[in-house]
Protein backbone atom coordinates (compact mmCIF):
# COMPACT_ATOMS: atom_id res chain seq x y z
CA UNK A 1 0.00 0.00 0.00
CA UNK A 2 1.49 3.19 -0.97
CA UNK A 3 1.05 5.65 2.02
CA UNK A 4 -0.75 8.95 1.76
CA UNK A 5 1.28 12.21 1.04
CA UNK A 6 0.68 14.65 3.60
CA UNK A 7 -1.43 17.85 2.92
CA UNK A 8 0.27 20.99 3.53
CA UNK A 9 -0.20 22.05 7.20
CA UNK A 10 0.31 25.92 8.16
CA UNK A 11 1.89 25.50 11.24
CA UNK A 12 4.96 25.96 13.47
CA UNK A 13 6.24 24.65 16.51
CA UNK A 14 7.96 28.38 16.92
CA UNK A 15 4.91 29.89 16.32
CA UNK A 16 3.35 28.07 19.18
CA UNK A 17 6.52 28.48 21.73
CA UNK A 18 5.38 31.76 23.24
CA UNK A 19 1.69 29.68 24.33
CA UNK A 20 3.54 26.62 26.29
CA UNK A 21 6.98 28.25 27.26
CA UNK A 22 6.08 32.12 28.05
CA UNK A 23 3.95 34.16 30.68
CA UNK A 24 0.73 33.16 28.97
CA UNK A 25 0.89 30.13 30.74
CA UNK A 26 1.60 29.87 34.81
CA UNK A 27 3.33 26.50 36.24
CA UNK A 28 1.56 24.57 38.48
CA UNK A 29 2.08 21.92 41.45
CA UNK A 30 1.30 18.79 39.12
CA UNK A 31 3.64 19.78 36.12
CA UNK A 32 0.91 20.72 33.68
CA UNK A 33 0.22 25.03 32.95
CA UNK A 34 -2.75 26.78 33.32
CA UNK A 35 -4.22 28.68 30.42
CA UNK A 36 -5.34 31.93 31.26
CA UNK A 37 -7.89 34.04 28.73
CA UNK A 38 -6.54 36.85 27.02
CA UNK A 39 -9.98 39.07 26.60
CA UNK A 40 -11.49 37.12 24.24
CA UNK A 41 -14.77 39.11 23.19
CA UNK A 42 -17.02 35.63 22.67
CA UNK A 43 -16.14 34.86 26.30
CA UNK A 44 -14.62 31.55 27.68
CA UNK A 45 -14.81 27.68 26.05
CA UNK A 46 -13.57 24.92 28.87
CA UNK A 47 -11.34 22.31 27.53
CA UNK A 48 -10.27 19.69 30.07
CA UNK A 49 -7.48 16.84 28.78
CA UNK A 50 -7.23 13.70 30.08
CA UNK A 51 -3.88 13.10 31.06
CA UNK A 52 -0.06 13.33 30.89
CA UNK A 53 1.90 10.20 32.25
CA UNK A 54 0.52 7.67 29.07
CA UNK A 55 0.98 10.28 25.96
CA UNK A 56 3.10 13.48 25.57
CA UNK A 57 0.67 15.04 23.16
CA UNK A 58 -1.75 16.44 25.39
CA UNK A 59 0.29 19.19 26.35
CA UNK A 60 2.47 19.85 24.16
CA UNK A 61 0.29 19.76 21.24
CA UNK A 62 -3.15 19.70 22.27
CA UNK A 63 -3.32 22.53 24.91
CA UNK A 64 -1.04 25.45 22.93
CA UNK A 65 -3.29 24.35 19.75
CA UNK A 66 -6.12 24.42 21.50
CA UNK A 67 -5.08 27.50 22.88
CA UNK A 68 -4.41 29.12 19.37
CA UNK A 69 -7.33 27.78 17.99
CA UNK A 70 -9.81 28.92 20.15
CA UNK A 71 -8.06 32.87 20.37
CA UNK A 72 -8.41 32.97 17.15
CA UNK A 73 -12.15 32.01 17.22
CA UNK A 74 -12.28 35.19 20.03
CA UNK A 75 -13.03 33.28 22.90
CA UNK A 76 -10.92 32.75 26.07
CA UNK A 77 -9.43 29.33 26.74
CA UNK A 78 -9.87 27.67 30.27
CA UNK A 79 -7.65 24.94 29.50
CA UNK A 80 -7.23 22.06 32.44
CA UNK A 81 -5.65 18.52 32.65
CA UNK A 82 -6.99 16.32 34.79
CA UNK A 83 -3.80 14.22 35.29
CA UNK A 84 -5.59 10.89 34.67
CA UNK A 85 -7.75 11.62 37.88
CA UNK A 86 -11.45 10.97 37.74
CA UNK A 87 -12.30 13.22 40.74
CA UNK A 88 -9.92 15.92 39.39
CA UNK A 89 -11.67 15.66 35.99
CA UNK A 90 -15.51 16.03 37.91
CA UNK A 91 -14.07 19.15 39.95
CA UNK A 92 -12.62 21.13 37.05
CA UNK A 93 -16.06 20.67 34.68
CA UNK A 94 -17.94 21.90 37.66
CA UNK A 95 -15.68 24.99 38.07
CA UNK A 96 -16.18 25.60 34.25
CA UNK A 97 -19.91 24.61 34.60
CA UNK A 98 -20.53 26.95 37.54
CA UNK A 99 -18.44 29.65 35.42
CA UNK A 100 -20.66 29.29 32.91
CA UNK A 101 -18.38 28.34 29.95
CA UNK A 102 -20.15 29.18 26.30
CA UNK A 103 -18.80 26.03 25.61
CA UNK A 104 -16.86 22.43 27.31
CA UNK A 105 -14.36 20.73 25.03
CA UNK A 106 -13.70 17.25 26.91
CA UNK A 107 -10.84 14.86 26.46
CA UNK A 108 -12.26 12.66 29.00
CA UNK A 109 -10.14 9.86 31.17
CA UNK A 110 -13.00 7.65 30.42
CA UNK A 111 -16.28 6.94 29.17
CA UNK A 112 -17.95 7.39 32.37
CA UNK A 113 -16.79 10.33 33.62
CA UNK A 114 -17.21 12.15 30.63
CA UNK A 115 -20.87 10.88 30.07
CA UNK A 116 -21.55 12.64 33.67
CA UNK A 117 -19.80 15.82 32.69
CA UNK A 118 -21.80 16.28 29.42
CA UNK A 119 -25.37 15.05 31.96
CA UNK A 120 -24.16 17.95 34.04
CA UNK A 121 -23.31 20.47 31.01
CA UNK A 122 -26.58 20.23 29.07
CA UNK A 123 -28.95 20.30 32.06
CA UNK A 124 -26.75 23.84 32.78
CA UNK A 125 -27.67 24.97 28.96
CA UNK A 126 -23.64 24.46 28.35
CA UNK A 127 -22.55 22.58 25.01
CA UNK A 128 -20.25 19.69 25.37
CA UNK A 129 -17.69 18.55 22.14
CA UNK A 130 -16.31 15.33 22.90
CA UNK A 131 -12.65 15.82 21.88
CA UNK A 132 -10.60 12.68 20.40
CA UNK A 133 -13.00 10.48 22.71
CA UNK A 134 -15.85 9.77 22.14
CA UNK A 135 -17.77 8.89 25.47
CA UNK A 136 -19.84 5.84 25.00
CA UNK A 137 -23.23 5.69 26.56
CA UNK A 138 -23.09 9.70 26.36
CA UNK A 139 -25.10 12.87 25.64
CA UNK A 140 -22.72 15.43 23.47
CA UNK A 141 -24.46 16.31 20.24
CA UNK A 142 -20.65 16.65 18.22
CA UNK A 143 -17.36 14.80 18.22
CA UNK A 144 -14.17 15.64 17.59
CA UNK A 145 -11.55 13.64 16.26
CA UNK A 146 -9.83 11.22 13.65
CA UNK A 147 -10.71 8.55 11.48
CA UNK A 148 -9.40 5.98 14.56
CA UNK A 149 -10.64 2.77 12.42
CA UNK A 150 -8.29 4.46 9.41
CA UNK A 151 -5.92 4.43 12.32
CA UNK A 152 -6.19 1.14 13.00
CA UNK A 153 -6.12 -0.21 9.48
CA UNK A 154 -2.91 1.91 9.03
CA UNK A 155 -0.91 -0.02 11.46
CA UNK A 156 -2.74 -3.03 10.79
CA UNK A 157 -1.16 -2.45 7.07
CA UNK A 158 1.89 -1.19 8.07
CA UNK A 159 2.74 -5.06 9.86
CA UNK A 160 1.65 -6.49 6.61
CA UNK A 161 3.63 -4.26 4.55
CA UNK A 162 6.76 -5.58 6.48
CA UNK A 163 5.55 -9.43 6.89
CA UNK A 164 4.74 -9.69 3.47
CA UNK A 165 7.69 -12.28 2.68
CA UNK A 166 7.83 -14.12 5.72
CA UNK A 167 4.81 -16.29 5.35
CA UNK A 168 3.52 -17.92 8.65
CA UNK A 169 5.07 -15.21 10.31
CA UNK A 170 3.90 -15.20 14.08
CA UNK A 171 2.46 -11.52 15.78
CA UNK A 172 1.86 -10.24 18.93
CA UNK A 173 -1.28 -7.06 19.64
CA UNK A 174 -0.57 -5.17 22.43
CA UNK A 175 -3.87 -3.37 22.28
CA UNK A 176 -4.84 0.13 24.30
CA UNK A 177 -6.96 0.33 27.03
CA UNK A 178 -10.14 -1.70 27.01
CA UNK A 179 -11.96 1.49 28.91
CA UNK A 180 -11.32 4.04 25.76
CA UNK A 181 -13.12 3.65 23.04
CA UNK A 182 -10.55 4.95 20.46
CA UNK A 183 -8.39 1.58 21.49
CA UNK A 184 -11.64 -0.43 20.66
CA UNK A 185 -11.61 1.71 17.09
CA UNK A 186 -7.72 0.95 16.53
CA UNK A 187 -8.05 -2.71 17.22
CA UNK A 188 -11.23 -2.75 14.49
CA UNK A 189 -9.27 -1.03 12.37
CA UNK A 190 -6.02 -3.31 12.77
CA UNK A 191 -8.17 -6.79 12.00
CA UNK A 192 -10.00 -5.09 8.98
CA UNK A 193 -6.56 -5.32 7.42
CA UNK A 194 -5.49 -8.56 9.63
CA UNK A 195 -7.97 -10.97 10.28
CA UNK A 196 -7.80 -12.56 6.87
CA UNK A 197 -4.22 -13.17 7.39
CA UNK A 198 -4.98 -14.80 10.00
CA UNK A 199 -7.18 -16.59 8.59
CA UNK A 200 -5.96 -17.94 5.53
CA UNK A 201 -2.60 -18.60 7.57
CA UNK A 202 -0.66 -15.77 5.91
CA UNK A 203 0.06 -14.66 9.85
CA UNK A 204 -0.27 -16.20 13.06
CA UNK A 205 -2.11 -14.34 15.98
CA UNK A 206 0.01 -15.41 19.22
CA UNK A 207 -1.98 -13.21 21.39
CA UNK A 208 -3.73 -10.12 21.51
CA UNK A 209 -3.74 -8.49 24.87
CA UNK A 210 -5.39 -4.91 25.74
CA UNK A 211 -3.17 -2.74 28.60
CA UNK A 212 -5.06 -1.05 31.01
CA UNK A 213 -4.66 2.78 31.14
CA UNK A 214 -2.51 2.37 28.44
CA UNK A 215 0.40 2.04 30.81
CA UNK A 216 3.27 1.15 29.02
CA UNK A 217 5.27 -0.38 31.52
CA UNK A 218 2.72 -2.74 31.94
CA UNK A 219 2.34 -3.08 28.56
CA UNK A 220 6.21 -4.05 28.61
CA UNK A 221 5.79 -6.88 31.00
CA UNK A 222 2.89 -8.60 29.57
CA UNK A 223 4.81 -8.06 26.35
CA UNK A 224 7.38 -10.04 27.58
CA UNK A 225 5.81 -12.52 29.19
CA UNK A 226 3.86 -13.00 26.03
CA UNK A 227 7.22 -13.11 24.04
CA UNK A 228 8.88 -16.22 26.67
CA UNK A 229 5.46 -18.28 26.59
CA UNK A 230 5.89 -18.27 22.60
CA UNK A 231 9.19 -19.73 23.03
CA UNK A 232 10.95 -15.90 23.23
CA UNK A 233 10.24 -15.69 18.95
CA UNK A 234 8.01 -13.38 17.70
CA UNK A 235 8.25 -11.78 13.96
CA UNK A 236 6.12 -8.70 14.03
CA UNK A 237 4.15 -6.69 16.88
CA UNK A 238 0.90 -4.68 16.69
CA UNK A 239 1.65 -1.40 19.52
CA UNK A 240 -1.42 0.28 19.66
CA UNK A 241 1.05 3.55 20.60
CA UNK A 242 4.45 4.73 20.41
CA UNK A 243 4.99 4.65 23.67
CA UNK A 244 3.32 0.74 24.19
CA UNK A 245 5.67 0.49 21.37
CA UNK A 246 8.64 1.77 23.10
CA UNK A 247 8.28 -0.33 25.59
CA UNK A 248 8.08 -3.17 23.82
CA UNK A 249 11.30 -2.30 22.20
CA UNK A 250 12.99 -2.44 25.48
CA UNK A 251 12.34 -5.97 25.34
CA UNK A 252 12.99 -6.64 22.24
CA UNK A 253 16.82 -5.18 22.95
CA UNK A 254 17.32 -7.72 25.99
CA UNK A 255 16.55 -10.25 23.64
CA UNK A 256 18.30 -9.26 20.44
CA UNK A 257 15.48 -8.81 18.61
CA UNK A 258 15.27 -4.67 17.91
CA UNK A 259 15.31 -4.15 14.58
CA UNK A 260 14.81 -7.57 13.24
CA UNK A 261 10.84 -7.62 14.32
CA UNK A 262 8.80 -4.79 13.02
CA UNK A 263 6.85 -2.74 15.73
CA UNK A 264 3.86 -0.69 14.93
CA UNK A 265 3.12 2.63 16.87
CA UNK A 266 0.74 5.85 16.44
CA UNK A 267 1.10 9.78 17.68
CA UNK A 268 4.36 10.31 16.01
CA UNK A 269 6.38 10.94 19.27
CA UNK A 270 9.98 12.23 18.99
CA UNK A 271 10.79 9.12 20.89
CA UNK A 272 8.67 6.94 18.30
CA UNK A 273 9.98 8.74 15.09
CA UNK A 274 13.64 8.11 16.67
CA UNK A 275 13.00 4.35 16.84
CA UNK A 276 11.80 4.58 13.41
CA UNK A 277 14.86 6.18 12.18
CA UNK A 278 17.04 3.69 14.10
CA UNK A 279 14.85 0.85 12.31
CA UNK A 280 13.50 -0.39 15.89
CA UNK A 281 9.95 0.65 14.80
CA UNK A 282 8.59 0.10 11.41
CA UNK A 283 6.02 2.63 11.28
CA UNK A 284 3.72 5.25 13.47
CA UNK A 285 0.72 6.85 12.68
CA UNK A 286 0.83 11.03 12.60
CA UNK A 287 -2.39 12.97 13.46
CA UNK A 288 -2.07 16.58 12.82
CA UNK A 289 -3.58 17.92 15.90
CA UNK A 290 -3.72 21.43 14.89
CA UNK A 291 -6.36 20.66 12.67
CA UNK A 292 -8.29 18.40 15.19
CA UNK A 293 -8.05 21.66 17.16
CA UNK A 294 -9.05 24.14 15.07
CA UNK A 295 -11.94 21.74 14.22
CA UNK A 296 -13.14 21.95 17.26
CA UNK A 297 -12.66 25.61 17.62
CA UNK A 298 -14.89 26.06 14.66
CA UNK A 299 -17.15 23.79 16.08
CA UNK A 300 -17.57 25.51 19.28
CA UNK A 301 -18.08 28.82 18.09
CA UNK A 302 -20.84 27.71 16.57
CA UNK A 303 -22.34 26.06 19.41
CA UNK A 304 -21.70 29.11 21.35
CA UNK A 305 -23.94 31.53 18.71
CA UNK A 306 -26.59 28.39 18.88
CA UNK A 307 -25.81 27.94 15.27
CA UNK A 308 -26.64 24.48 14.45
CA UNK A 309 -27.18 24.71 10.93
CA UNK A 310 -23.02 25.71 11.02
CA UNK A 311 -22.24 23.38 13.35
CA UNK A 312 -24.25 20.47 11.28
CA UNK A 313 -22.04 21.67 8.00
CA UNK A 314 -18.90 21.26 10.11
CA UNK A 315 -19.66 17.83 11.27
CA UNK A 316 -20.77 15.84 8.27
CA UNK A 317 -19.55 12.48 9.36
CA UNK A 318 -21.02 10.23 11.90
CA UNK A 319 -19.85 8.03 14.81
CA UNK A 320 -21.71 5.08 16.39
CA UNK A 321 -22.34 5.32 19.56
CA UNK A 322 -23.37 1.48 21.00
CA UNK A 323 -23.75 1.62 24.72
CA UNK A 324 -26.22 4.55 23.61
CA UNK A 325 -27.64 3.59 20.89
CA UNK A 326 -27.06 6.52 19.21
CA UNK A 327 -25.52 8.40 16.19
CA UNK A 328 -23.42 11.10 16.77
CA UNK A 329 -22.69 13.88 14.22
CA UNK A 330 -18.73 14.18 13.84
CA UNK A 331 -15.27 15.78 12.52
CA UNK A 332 -13.05 12.89 11.53
CA UNK A 333 -9.78 13.57 10.38
CA UNK A 334 -7.38 11.92 7.87
CA UNK A 335 -4.26 10.21 9.48
CA UNK A 336 -1.17 9.61 8.05
CA UNK A 337 1.35 6.62 8.09
CA UNK A 338 4.93 7.52 8.97
CA UNK A 339 7.87 5.06 7.89
CA UNK A 340 11.19 5.83 7.54
CA UNK A 341 10.81 7.82 4.70
CA UNK A 342 8.75 9.89 5.66
CA UNK A 343 9.69 11.43 8.96
CA UNK A 344 11.07 14.12 7.43
CA UNK A 345 7.30 15.41 6.56
CA UNK A 346 6.40 15.64 9.82
CA UNK A 347 9.70 17.86 10.75
CA UNK A 348 8.98 19.61 7.92
CA UNK A 349 5.22 20.64 9.11
CA UNK A 350 6.50 21.87 12.29
CA UNK A 351 5.25 19.13 14.53
CA UNK A 352 8.62 18.27 15.40
CA UNK A 353 12.21 20.25 15.47
CA UNK A 354 15.33 18.89 13.83
CA UNK A 355 17.18 19.94 16.46
CA UNK A 356 15.45 17.70 19.16
CA UNK A 357 14.86 14.53 17.18
CA UNK A 358 18.19 14.25 15.15
CA UNK A 359 20.64 14.12 17.94
CA UNK A 360 23.23 10.97 18.84
CA UNK A 361 22.68 7.80 16.84
CA UNK A 362 19.65 9.15 14.61
CA UNK A 363 22.27 12.47 13.03
CA UNK A 364 23.52 10.54 10.81
CA UNK A 365 20.38 9.42 9.38
CA UNK A 366 18.49 12.46 9.65
CA UNK A 367 21.15 13.96 7.48
CA UNK A 368 20.71 10.83 5.08
CA UNK A 369 17.45 11.94 4.75
CA UNK A 370 17.84 15.26 4.57
CA UNK A 371 16.08 16.04 7.54
CA UNK A 372 17.31 19.45 8.72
Amino acid sequence: MRTKTLGAVAVTLAALLPLTACGSNTSRSDGATTSPGVGGANGTVGVILPETATSARWEGFDRPMLQQALTAQGFDADIENAQGDVQKFTTLADGMIAKGVKVLIIASVNSEVGTAVANKARKAGIPTIDYDRLNLGGSSDYYVSFDNVRVGQLQGQGLADALKDKPGAQVIEIQGAPTDNNATLFAQGQHKVLQPLYDSGALKLVHSQPIDGWDNQKGGQVFEQLLTGNGGRIDGVVAANDGLAGAIITVLKKNGLNGKVPVTGQDATVEGLKAVLRGDQYMTVFKPIKDEAEAAAKLAAALAKGDKATADGLATASSTDPKGNRTVKSVLLDPHSITRTEVKQVVDQGYVKAGELCTGDVAQVCTQLGIA
